[in-house]
């Protein structure tokens, strides 16, 4: 029996730079995310995703890679990592870690080596050209940030590729040698701990890239790009049988089958980016009509596979798959300053702020995230209702330190304000002063208290992770109604989107169902049968439990 444990984990990302500074230095460690673990325990996360924290300049929230086999020295060292990733598994918790293999720094040995010497044998490692290649200026990534995909480099007298920033080269992996190093650097984690790993940018790992003229690529390299994910799959699966791949792959609806293979064998999840858009238009309209109907267009996945569904995380919101309309919906309702926005599609702030910090809306929202079809995954400080810092740059907003106490640095280190290695919120609404663990821990309804009811109830619900949901018809477009059935249990949830009150009846093929309530923010009296009224009011959401009436 093969171990799906993801089908039901609750994935809790954290960034060790601002998550807990353990030693005063003013950023965060991995001995502080050790002593930390009781939070995301008492959350209900069985799963920890740490963002990169190997060596790095750092340029690019450590994206940018110097040494895949250390852990930044300011994050601490690796035995400060096995030990914290023993006391995790301990706990039960799993740890799944970055795999950042599209690129690496320009400080790194390899690209270093490869500049210097034509005839060194890192040369290939990475996409050269004598000559700026046409439609260089084409398909950048960070627009007004970045303006070409190839850059000149005095010391190697030639033009290298990055799909990113100038200072992220991009490897070759139609070398096999590049291969063979991302095999050693999967096999090095996973004998430290890990659980798997949350692969970058995976649309640009198989895209039809240059190709290096310094060395013939391998001849089946191109002949289904896909491929290369199957690779991937099949060494992991040889290394560690229940180890996971987790996408990054913000694409079209028709190609993500592709991402998970026919027959479950490439990516075992992948996040859902297409119903992430959907969820933020149907909140701006308080409307479940887009999220319903994406929802039923989304292809059917093999049993082993799985989505990976969300809110917010470390990137901001992207909403390029939305049309031009639909996008300015999104942005009027949750961004409405230009300093909000990011790129001309994406939104760089938290969920908090943007729902205007009302607890209520949060709590459904969370519980909507909780119930689709899928497995929950939550970006630090989400549970308290934390804030941005649009003071930073691009995405650094929502990458600000966790708010543990109502302290100047909330908690988060010893050190002076001006030392930590990101600025604190400041918005008094949302600073740590008003905003924090301490505070909502000692407070039933505080929004923290709220998601660890909710979470419980996630946990509790595998039918949720495991089963098939349908979409229950109410009669009603603010109110997404949805049932997860598995193993002959059944799992009703309800979420008014909508900023009134609502009473809706469930279009159930057997309305003599007994509901036995789970979890209501419903209002009004409960339903005792399927086909009773069920009143919810404004954000309000409700999840019951389907039984057969004894008769």
């Amino acid at each position: 029996m093969l171990d799906l444990w993801y089908k039901n984990a609750v994935v809790y990302c954290v960034d060790v730079e601002t998550f807990m500074d353990a030693d005063g230095d003013g950023c965060g460690d991995f001995q502080g995310l050790a002593d930390r673990l009781d939070h995301i325990e008492a959350l209900g996360a069985n799963c920890i995703w740490l963002l990169p924290f190997y060596a790095s300049p750092n340029r690019d929230n450590g994206y940018d890679i110097s040494d895949f086999y250390q852990v930044d020295p300011r994050l601490g060292t690796l035995g400060d990592f096995v030990r914290f990733a023993r006391e995790a598994n301990g706990r039960g918790i799993r740890v799944i870690v970055d795999l950042v293999v599209n690129h690496t720094s320009i400080d790194h040995p390899w690209f270093q080596h490869a500049r210097s010497d034509p005839s060194s044998r890192f040369r290939d490692y990475f996409l050269w050209s004598k000559e700026k290649p046409e439609g260089a200026d084409e398909g950048v990534v960070f627009p007004g940030v970045q303006d070409t995909t190839w850059t000149w480099d005095e010391t190697a007298q030639a033009y290298y590729f990055h799909r990113f920033y100038a200072h992220q080269a991009d490897l070759n992996l139609a070398n096999p040698a590049v291969r063979e190093e991302i095999e050693k650097i999967m096999g090095f984690w996973l004998e430290l701990g890990v659980s798997g790993f949350r692969l970058d940018a995976v649309p640009f790992l198989i895209e039809d890239r240059p190709r290096s003229p310094f060395r013939s690529a391998d001849p089946n390299a191109d002949a289904d790009p896909h491929a290369f994910l199957t690779y991937l799959r099949r060494f992991l699966s040889w290394r560690k049988a229940e180890a996971i791949l987790l996408a990054e792959a913000n694409v079209p609806m028709d190609t993500i089958p592709a991402y998970f293979g026919e027959d479950g064998e490439r990516m075992t999840m992948v996040f859902d980016f297409l119903l992430n858009q959907a969820t933020f238009l149907s909140l701006a309209r308080g409307d479940a009509r887009p999220m319903a109907s994406l929802m039923r267009e989304r292809p059917p996945i093999h049993e082993v596979a799985q989505w990976a569904t969300f809110l917010r995380n470390h990137d901001e919101l992207d909403l390029g798959r939305l049309s031009d309309e639909e996008r300015e919906e999104v942005f009027s309702a949750f961004a409405p300053e230009e300093r909000m926005r990011l790129y001309e599609r994406g939104i760089r702030r938290r969920l908090a702020p943007m729902l205007g910090g009302d607890v209520r809306r949060l709590a459904m929202a969370y519980s909507l995230m909780l119930a689709l079809p899928g497995t929950p995954v939550f970006w630090y400080g989400e549970e308290i209702g934390m804030g941005e810092n649009l003071d930073l740059e691009e995405r650094s907003a929502v990458r600000t330190p966790f708010q543990w106490t109502e302290g100047p640095t909330g908690g988060f280190s010893t050190a002076p304000e001006d030392e930590l290695a990101r600025a604190v919120v400041t918005d008094p609404d949302y600073a740590p002063k008003s905003v924090n663990v301490a505070q909502q821990g000692e407070n039933a309804d505080s929004l923290l208290e709220r998601i660890r009811r909710l979470v419980r109830a996630r946990r509790a619900a595998p039918e949720i992770g495991w089963g098939r949901t349908d979409i229950l018809e109410t009669g009603d477009p603010g109110v997404l109604a949805l049932r997860a059935t598995w193993r002959g249990a059944s799992m009703i949830t309800l979420h008014n989107l909508a900023a009134r009150q609502v009473t809706v009846t469930l279009d159930i093929a057997d309305a003599h169902e007994m509901l036995r309530p789970v979890l209501c923010d419903s209002g009004g009296r409960l339903p005792q049968k399927a086909d009773d009224p069920i009143a919810l009011p404004p954000h309000g959401y409700a999840w019951f439990r389907a039984d057969e009436e004894r008769r």
